[in-house]
């Protein structure tokens, strides 16, 4: 039984990540008997300078990657069809709007010395992706980490400070020092690099290239 450490670069807005996460769960699944793995998420803000009130959805993608608004709904329409692939079901995402990340990544951060991280991040996917819900409202955010059965009044008292802002950005830092631009990141054992959503098999080949050494 190999023992696995996988590292993953994302943001909670990314529906590449959720999709490349579920297919990554489903591999780990497969390979039980092979192998485990710890998993760690680290932050990724995809839009970092987003305003407190967000940007509509389909405009700011138009912007920000060059694209109609028929391409727009096509990638729209792709995502959706790979979550399903996945068992994961986008809300409507057919309109809304894209936040600011950095407090729910914040809190993220946080949850890992709580052990519940993953969970922590998982709810807020579903937040964003199923819910429609905006992931730099504090509110929202405290919402999940109550779902969660989390510390509620230390959760307020970071959103209300800046509490691990520091170790956020050097993070951030850090992995774009080590060439990783987009997301998600899937790293293992520190040294092997997959990147995006990819299907299933595909992670289940390099789990076991990686670990047959």
């Amino acid at each position: 039984m190999h023992n696995v450490k996988i590292d993953i670069v994302s943001d909670v807005s990314c529906p590449w990540c959720i999709i490349g996460y579920k297919a990554l769960v489903e591999a780990l699944n497969n390979l039980e008997d092979e192998m485990q793995a710890e998993v760690q998420w680290h932050p990724f803000e995809l839009n970092p300078n987003m305003l407190k009130e967000g940007q509509e959805i389909d405009e700011h993608l138009s912007e920000k990657y060059g694209i109609s608004s028929q391409q727009v709904t096509q990638n729209r329409e792709a995502i959706k069809q790979r979550g399903l692939s996945v068992g994961y079901e986008f809300g409507n995402r057919g309109g809304g709007r894209i936040y600011n990340t950095f407090d729910a990544h914040r809190l993220l951060h946080w949850a890992q010395s709580q052990g519940k991280q993953t969970e922590l991040k998982l709810a807020l996917f579903d937040l964003y992706f199923k819910e429609s819900g905006n992931p730099s409202d504090h509110q929202q955010l405290l919402q999940k980490v109550k779902q969660l059965g989390l510390d509620l009044a230390r959760a307020k008292a970071i959103l209300a400070s800046e509490e691990y802002s520091e170790e956020v950005r050097q993070e951030q830092a850090y992995f774009h020092s080590q060439g990783i631009n987009s997301v998600p990141a899937v790293i293992v054992n520190n040294e092997h690099l997959i990147s995006g959503g990819q299907p299933t098999q595909v992670f289940e080949k390099a789990l076991r290239q990686i670990t047959a050494g």
